[in-house]
């Protein structure tokens, strides 16, 4: 082969060699791009996911609550509603069966919302909380002895305040009492 071909051929070929320079700032950029991604996932883990578990008690008047996601445990109704996150919405549903002999329509209260600490001890509620139970009943005429089918969401939305009430009081699980009661129609 030509020697001046060799040579142009190897000029073509030729990979650069970065500098040492070069080489340590790709190092220093690596190594922080990684870190500044755990911080971030740190961070995103204790806001985003931050989950706790809960139930609610069911005292409802005048109904027969059963069926669905109810459980019985010592002679009382409750939903588990799971592990619930914040920023999210859990649904249940019962099945209620009127014992009224007239008809009626329904209310849904909450009461009695505890808290409860990594030591098993009951905390100070917060002065606000986030967490809103809602149901699908539309308000319509319950004859005697009917039975419908409700479905219950807990949502807990994201609210930096409840958040930070959560972690700073280490809040693990909460609890709360769910009053259905009859209002005649």
């Amino acid at each position: 082969m030509n020697p001046d071909l060799k040579g142009h051929i190897r000029k073509l070929i030729r990979i650069p060699v970065p500098s040492r320079k070069t080489v340590l700032l790709i190092i220093v950029v690596a190594i922080l791009a990684v870190g500044l991604n755990a911080l971030v996932a740190t961070l995103l883990e204790r806001y985003q996911n931050f989950h706790i578990p809960s139930t609610g008690n069911i005292y409802a008047l005048g109904f027969d609550a059963y069926g669905g996601n109810i459980t019985t445990h010592d002679g009382t109704q409750y939903i588990d509603w799971g592990t619930t996150y914040v920023g999210s919405e859990t649904n249940c549903s019962i099945y209620l069966r009127s014992k009224s002999n007239i008809d009626t329509t329904m209310n849904l209260t909450t009461a009695n919302w505890t808290y409860v600490n990594t030591q098993g001890q009951n905390v100070a509620s917060p002065t606000t909380s986030s967490i809103n139970l809602t149901w699908d009943y539309d308000n319509s005429t319950i004859k005697p002895n009917q039975e419908i089918y409700v479905t219950f969401t807990l949502s807990v939305p994201y609210d930096a305040d409840f958040v930070e009430y959560l972690i700073n009081n280490k809040v693990t699980q909460f609890n709360f009492d769910i009053h259905i009661s009859p209002s005649e129609r």
